[in-house]
């Protein structure tokens, strides 16, 4: 499943092609896909003739801000979006979702797995979405509030792998950007969140942000199927410990090894991060 960086680097091609444009139709091959309005032909009423002003993100979602509404869209696994000036160009069965713009240019919503989702909401109503209203802080804001995530994580006895796992606490990191946060941070994936100092908290947010921002820089990370306006990321090839399960430490050399938290593989140097101490 994308996270944060991949959905970033959607969102900074999307502006770059799309901004500006006016949506002249709309093909739905897929009715599933849209979840707000529920009726397809309801749905191309609201957004054919508004111009796409603005693509905004939050955590995992991209928000195509219209001139009257926003266009909410979940990537899921392996939802994608392919931008083309030729309107003939051919497109495959997996294509669900057609934008077609005043200029001739299209967007197309492609998804092999059709786990992906489209809400249509008032401008500026995104953050009253299930899903959205409940999101965590994001570790590349700002404005982050480390003493509430502090508390947040201190309160809890769960793993601090799970903890962060969880959208409702931090957002936009998988699985993926949580093993190489941990990894940079020297924290154990099964430390319980209440074991946790405030320095190492500190820290850990620290790594979170070091770790996003390199991934954004690096067009996020093509494990299986990843791609976007600018083709395959390439964070793949500069994870710390994330799919590199016996592969040598980059910092000692021990070799990490790999175990199951919360139901995920979880990747980690046993050298470097400690085993769970209470």
């Amino acid at each position: 499943m994308p996270e944060l960086p991949e959905v970033e680097t959607v969102r900074r091609g999307l502006e770059l092609v799309i901004v500006g444009k006016k949506i002249k139709d709309i093909q739905v091959y897929y009715p599933k896909i849209i979840r707000s309005p529920q009726d397809t032909e309801q749905f191309k009423f609201l957004l054919i003739g508004q111009v796409i002003q603005s693509i905004g993100r939050r955590g995992k979602y991209l928000l195509f801000h219209l001139t009257d509404d926003t266009l909410v869209s979940h990537l899921r696994m392996e939802g994608k979006y392919i931008y083309t000036e030729n309107p003939n160009e051919p497109y495959d069965k997996h294509t669900h979702v057609i934008f077609s713009f005043t200029d001739g240019s299209q967007l197309r919503y492609r998804d092999v797995r059709k786990f992906g989702t489209m809400d249509v909401v008032k401008r500026d109503g995104e953050t009253e979405l299930e899903g959205i209203k409940k999101l965590g802080q994001e570790p590349i804001d700002p404005e982050f509030n480390l003493e509430r995530f502090k508390k947040q994580v201190k309160q809890r006895m769960a793993p601090i792998k799970q903890i962060l796992l969880n959208q409702e606490i931090i957002s936009g990191l998988g699985n993926i950007y949580v093993d190489d946060s941990l990894a940079l941070s020297k924290i154990h994936p099964l430390r319980s969140g209440k074991s946790l100092t405030d320095d190492e908290i500190a820290n850990l947010i620290m790594s979170m942000k070091q770790v996003l921002e390199k991934a954004i820089e690096k067009g996020g990370s093509t494990i299986r199927s990843f791609e976007s306006f600018y083709g395959r990321g390439s964070m793949q090839d500069h994870l710390i410990v994330y799919g590199r399960t016996g592969k040598p430490c980059i910092v000692c050399g021990t070799p990490i090894e790999k175990i199951r938290v919360a139901g995920r593989g979880t990747h980690f140097c046993p050298h470097c991060q400690k085993a769970a101490k209470e």
